[in-house]
């Protein structure tokens, strides 16, 4: 008789973690992986309570119907090539989740493939790496809304949960809404840990701090306004000393990786005609980092500024500080303008106060000023933009000046800080009630006779002028 009640397709790290969560709630999980290797470890290493599969009819035999199976495997051309496998063997009102970096698009897709076989396909974004994986994950599910009551009791019981005790899932959406949700938080993890970056930087090389000291500021910062779980393990990667007695972190190459999650989001912006520079920074950052051999030939050519004085003022732990919170929030503003925006385009009515509380705990991007967020699209579910909320442009309007400060130093001294300058010009822009695009207009019109709008005109009324 089948007895297992929740199947896992896939034993590597944040699957293995997953079915282990899934096990000690008390939920009978039955597992697979199409590496033999990878199966025997796993049952060597956690023989029970799990039933372990040696293929995919075993695993459908071992579930209780309806099935529901989650596919820990890698994104793109492999959850195809489950799929085609496992669709076969699937009998109707069965689920099956995709716990991968999925492109939403492709969720889409396989949301109306599954439909057709009248198998309840879900993308899930799943947030929290290998340690949240196994103890308590952020859960972005969508798809087929059939599904939800039938994982609602396994991933309440998995998730993380907030200090008032919420589990960190919730509904999100059809199609692909909760693999979309998941890309831009990936982008405004990308944008957080680069402005982080920066900030190491500016101590670093702008204010002359060692480790320890840098350290300190971080730590102290996890105390107040800019408590997250990034700046948590900041403090914590500064702190470390190894055996030897030295800071791993001075030895790491600064080149950073990347899987493309923070392209993807930008490139959504792009489609969408949605601004999203402080994220598209953060991307172009972490590929100018691959640059090494290049930026060693530069540097060795092209030095900093000569005579630059740094205000020593302008790049104190409380201004720097005060930039970081600037930009985290202006990172935001950007990123849920974005989520609203495809969101409607796409019907799916995100609820963005409930997504910024289950971001609270269990995602790499957990902070206290979620709850910030959260409280701003409860009091206007259709804010046009989080620096339009009273309580954002206060906080904002009490530390810009310290933000543009910090920005001066640094630009003078020549040190980096793409996300924050970003952020910055963001702000500015959106700030500035008439701009300077009419004469961008005037450029196209004059030599492509692209037409404009007029400021003494309703608008969708469309003019030319003969230039020459």
């Amino acid at each position: 008789m089948a007895a297992a009640e929740f199947g896992i397709i896939g034993l590597g790290v944040m699957g293995s973690n997953l079915a282990r969560n899934v096990a000690s709630r008390g939920i009978a999980v039955a597992c697979y992986d199409f590496d033999a290797r990878r199966r025997e470890d796993f049952a060597a290493a956690f023989a029970t309570p799990f039933t372990h599969s040696e293929s995919l009819p075993d695993l459908l035999n071992a579930l209780a119907s309806p099935r529901r199976i989650m596919l820990m495997v890698t994104a793109g051309a492999p959850v195809d090539e489950v799929l085609q496998q496992l669709l076969p063997l699937l009998a109707p009102g069965d689920v099956v989740i995709d716990g991968g970096n999925s492109q939403w698009q492709d969720t889409e897709r396989r949301v109306g493939q599954c439909a057709q076989h009248q198998v309840r396909f879900v993308g899930c974004g799943v947030s929290g790496g290998e340690l949240g994986a196994l103890t308590g994950p952020c859960l972005m599910p969508g798809g087929a809304a059939e599904a939800w009551p039938l994982l609602r009791p396994v991933f309440e019981a998995i998730a993380a949960r907030t200090a008032d005790d919420e589990p960190c899932v919730n509904w999100i959406g059809p199609g692909g809404a909760g693999h979309f949700v998941k890309m831009v938080h990936n982008g405004i993890e990308y944008a957080d840990m680069q402005w982080l970056s920066e900030v190491y930087l500016a101590m670093r090389d702008g204010a002359g701090m060692d480790n320890d000291a840098m350290a300190a500021v971080f730590a102290g910062w996890n105390n107040g306004p800019l408590r997250s779980y990034l700046v948590e393990i900041t403090a914590a990667i500064l702190a470390f000393r190894d055996d030897t007695g030295h800071h791993p972190v001075d030895y790491i190459l600064d080149a950073a990786g990347q899987k493309g999650t923070g392209g993807w989001t930008v490139r959504a912006a792009l489609a969408g005609g949605q601004p999203l520079p402080a994220v598209a920074e953060a991307v172009f950052a972490r590929n100018l980092s691959a640059l090494t051999t290049m930026r060693g030939q530069v540097a060795s050519r092209l030095g900093r500024p000569s005579g630059a004085v740094l205000d020593a003022t302008a790049l104190s732990a409380d201004a720097l500080a005060a930039a970081a919170y600037c930009t985290r929030a202006t990172v935001f503003a950007q990123s849920f303008s974005l989520i609203a925006e495809v969101g409607r385009a796409q019907g799916w009515a995100l609820d963005l106060a409930r997504l910024a509380e289950i971001w609270r705990g269990g995602c790499i991007i957990r902070a206290d000023f979620l709850d910030t967020v959260a409280e701003a699209y409860r009091a206007d579910e259709g804010l046009p933009n989080l620096l339009l909320d009273p309580a954002v442009a206060s906080a904002i309007e009490a530390r810009q000046q310290a933000w543009r400060d910090v920005l001066v130093g640094l630009i003078s001294a020549g040190v980096a800080a793409p996300v924050m300058s970003a952020a910055l010009a963001y702000f500015d822009g959106l700030r500035t009630a008439r701009g300077g695009a009419n004469l961008l207009q005037a450029q196209r019109d004059y030599f492509g006779a692209h037409t404009y709008e007029r400021t003494d005109a309703a608008r969708g009324r469309f003019f030319h002028t003969r230039w020459y």
